[in-house]
């Protein structure tokens, strides 16, 4: 949609309602037992599942992959009655696109690629347009670009529009997230009124953060992303995904997401084409509960590894 200047204004933050209204939920959202099993469960296709290190090799994304396909045993699944399950997609960089198409063809399983000069988003404009381009090229169906964090502490909305959309063109038919960075932000205003510029240009994620930064996810930049994804869809009709990344590794978090998701968005952003975890370790503790509810007992960690 063409960019809205006056909503744009309009936007605001009530920082302390926003962390008061956050702080809420771990103390007095909870699933026990069988239904914490389901929920989990449910977390697990959710998961984009991440390596985004420097010494990442192509053995080490094989793995990954092989993890993506079956992320929890088999004798765990049939002691829970659960169906085989799949992770929401695997996310790696450009250079490791390849590999993880060939690994995970067949699937259904799709490939995220981190694009657009990541993690900074500092490099020339049309080399991050080119890298887009060419992560499309090599299979990639989701693309997460991050955003010109400038733009948003100089308030240059146009700029931050146009940006966006070129992304966006350039994804072709790849679904794309736009990583806000909101550790890097300053507000919750801005904040809020960045994720509102992203979808009108055409994001169809938002996305918290690169897991590069200092301050990544938190309850109280997901309220501030999710009521504005609540504001735009009741205003055009049209759904936005989120994608809470960094600092996610536990189970009991990633239920205190889910309760806001469904809280707030309701049971339809409870699925993977709305709502994604960027993360890694989350998936070995999830199945570390599912264990233990299964048996009663608590394994080591390491008997179940990502890669």
């Amino acid at each position: 949609m063409p960019l809205d200047l006056d909503w744009v204004a309009r936007v605001q933050a009530n920082t302390s309602a926003i962390e008061r209204r956050a702080a809420s939920l771990p103390g007095r959202r909870t699933v026990k037992k069988t239904y914490q099993a389901a929920w989990l469960a449910r977390a697990i296709t959710l998961i984009d599942l991440t390596t985004l290190a420097g010494d990442d090799t192509p053995g080490r994304v094989r793995r990954l992959c092989a993890k993506a396909r079956q992320p929890v045993r088999a004798d765990l699944l049939d002691t829970l009655g659960l169906p085989p399950i799949t992770t929401g997609a695997v996310c790696v960089y450009h250079d490791m696109v390849e590999t993880a198409v060939e690994a995970l063809r067949g699937s259904g399983i799709p490939v995220a690629a981190v694009s657009t000069g990541f993690p900074a988003g500092l490099s020339p404009f049309h080399l991050r347009v080119a890298e887009i381009t060419e992560s499309v090229k090599a299979g990639a169906a989701e693309i997460d670009i991050v955003i010109s964090r400038r733009h948003v502490l100089t308030g240059n909305w146009q700029a931050l529009y146009d940006e966006m959309k070129e992304f966006r063109a350039a994804c072709g038919e790849a679904h794309v997230k736009a990583i806000l960075a909101t550790g890097e932000l300053g507000t919750l205003r801005n904040v809020a009124r960045a994720s509102l510029v992203c979808m009108m240009a055409g994001a169809d994620f938002i996305k918290t953060s690169t897991g590069k930064e200092s301050v990544n996810a938190t309850l109280p930049v997901s309220l501030t992303m999710v009521r504005a994804i609540r504001a735009y869809e009741a205003a055009t009709g049209i759904k936005v995904g989120y994608k809470p990344a960094g600092g996610i590794s536990k189970a009991k978090d990633a239920l205190v997401y889910m309760a806001l998701m469904k809280e707030e968005l309701g049971n339809r952003w409870l699925q993977p084409d709305l709502f994604r975890f960027g993360a890694s370790s989350l998936l070995g503790d999830i199945e570390r509960q599912l264990e233990h509810h299964a048996t009663g007992a608590y394994s080591a960690s390491y008997r179940h590894p990502m890669a």
